[in-house]
């Protein structure tokens, strides 16, 4: 696992081991997703929830977004996205938490928003959906704001206010990109 492009461009991440292996965004997905949204990163705010090892949000800094957070309820894992913003030296733009997404969402409202999310969470159970559901709730999308969705649900999620982008799947992994509509002023 590495850093495709960007400033960190070719660094290779940590990655969890033994009990806390985390399902890490295979490379091809990854590239996909960065040649989704490639031209709307530069300077946006990231929001990496269900984090892992940092891969995705590390790659949004390397690209030039200009901060990201990232949330895990691991320490382990948590530990790893220092590890790794540090070898990328893409710490000085990074916020690390460990916590549950959902007292994450719950603090950040009213006072945050972001330009992109990563939602990547275990794909048992119905985290997306209830991120999305929280997140909307807590108003954490930016005007314009993308939200990407990887799962292994073969159909896209949807977001009140949003419109889907694109749909596809790779492998055994589905990624559903949408965009937050614009408000009429």
């Amino acid at each position: 696992m590495r850093i495709i492009t960007g400033s960190a461009k070719g660094v290779k991440l940590f990655t969890l081991n033994g009990e806390d292996i985390t399902r890490p965004t295979a490379e091809r997905v990854k590239e996909a997703l960065f040649s989704m949204i490639q031209f709307d990163i530069e300077g946006r705010r990231v929001l990496d929830l269900f984090a892992g090892s940092g891969q995705l949000g590390l790659e949004a800094l390397s690209r030039g977004a200009a901060s990201a957070t990232f949330v895990d309820s691991s320490k382990s894992a948590v530990e790893i996205i220092k590890k790794n913003a540090e070898k990328t030296k893409l710490i000085d733009r990074a916020r690390i938490l460990n916590a549950d997404y959902k007292a994450v969402i719950k603090s950040f409202a009213g006072k945050e928003q972001f330009d992109i999310v990563f939602l990547d969470p275990p794909y048992a159970g119905d985290s997306v959906k209830n991120a999305i559901h929280a997140m909307l709730k807590a108003d954490l999308f930016a005007q314009g704001a993308l939200l990407v969705c990887e799962s292994d649900r073969d159909k896209p999620f949807t977001a009140e206010g949003f419109v889907e982008k694109r749909f596809a799947r790779y492998g055994k992994t589905y990624l559903t990109y949408l965009a937050k509509e614009e408000e009429e002023i």
